[in-house]
């Protein structure tokens, strides 16, 4: 892994690097670091927002718009509107893209992941699996791959699950505490999954087996719960402290970098977006809105668009006839 791992930093530095003039000096002028503004109006979402997603064009995608089984559509400009409503029976949690745009939806009601289409915003099952207590938050690893985490609050416990590109559920872990936040790392070589409720942060490596190994405890709080997280182009993982009305930013060793106050006690999870993938978007449930904030560094899922882009760039073209 760590060749890869290197690749894939110099191209996020060098990427970075020329990101900077995407950027207005408005932007940066109004919007001081690690400081939370509100985003949206309140109370366009329920108090089951949740699983905040940025596509290619920089729009926002968070679950509960207005009702439980509507996706939400939110703009740069704060602009919201309806994106798509989910089948009956269905309710969507954590939201997830690939780099060809595709939608991926953890539908905790159904048991399933729903594969949205971009375009037609056709929904359809990729994986249905009535074993799961309930499919709660999703990550993309950088082949594709999807892992989900698996509460069971009532018991207090949990399970990881991983689901293949087409579909195919292995589950990777079971007897662990109430799985919420996962996230996989930008080298792709460890996945990351919180407890809620015992306050833990726990990380695996991710073989080319497509299992799971060496289980460590990279940080526990003694207090407040945690929900959905994200990783930064260097590792750093974004995680959300319900109860707390925080986003804390740990190293990939588990250093307590920032905390980050985000207006409303409860944010359940974040995306990183805008132009150059320095904005983080939280939503957060008191108010049933998303509130925004400013960061140093890029999010993982921004940089994984600027590589498809450029990978699409690069393509070579058909013939002219």
């Amino acid at each position: 892994m760590k060749s890869r791992s290197l690749s894939l930093l110099s191209f996020s530095l060098g990427l970075f690097a020329g990101a900077t003039s995407v950027v207005s000096s408005a932007e940066d002028a109004d919007a001081r670091l690690f400081v939370a503004a509100p985003f949206t109006a309140s109370d366009l979402f329920t108090k089951g927002i949740e699983g905040p997603a940025c596509d290619r064009d920089g729009n926002i995608y968070a679950v509960s718009f207005g009702e439980k089984r509507a996706i939400g559509k939110v703009t740069p400009e704060g602009g919201a509107s309806l994106f798509v409503k989910l089948p009956e029976g269905s309710t969507g949690n954590g939201i997830r893209f690939d780099r060809g745009g595709v939608m991926y939806v953890a539908d905790y009601t159904g048991h399933n992941i729903l594969r949205v289409d971009p375009a037609t915003k056709a929904v359809t099952v990729l994986a249905h699996e009535p074993r799961m207590s309930q499919p709660n938050d999703i990550a993309i690893g950088p082949d594709g791959v999807l892992y989900a985490s698996d509460p069971n609050w009532k018991e207090g416990s949990g399970k990881i699950w991983r689901i293949a590109r087409d579909g195919a559920v292995t589950l990777l872990a079971e007897n662990m505490g109430t799985t919420n936040g996962i996230e996989v790392s930008p080298d792709g070589g460890t996945l990351y999954v919180n407890e809620s409720l015992q306050r833990k942060i726990w990380a695996f490596t991710l073989t080319d087996k497509g299992t799971i190994s060496d289980k460590w405890l990279l940080k526990e709080f003694p207090d407040h719960g945690f929900d959905g997280m994200r990783c930064d182009v260097d590792g750093n993982l974004y995680v959300t402290r319900h109860g707390k009305g925080t986003v804390v930013k740990l190293s990939p060793k588990g250093k307590l970098l920032k905390e980050i106050g985000v207006l409303g006690s409860k944010p359940s999870n974040l995306c990183f977006g805008g132009p150059d993938g320095r904005t983080v978007y939280v939503t957060e449930v008191e108010r049933s809105r998303l509130v925004k904030f400013r960061v140093d560094r890029p999010g993982l899922a921004w940089l994984r668009w600027r590589q498809a882009a450029d990978a699409k760039a690069e393509s070579p073209k058909p013939p002219q006839r």
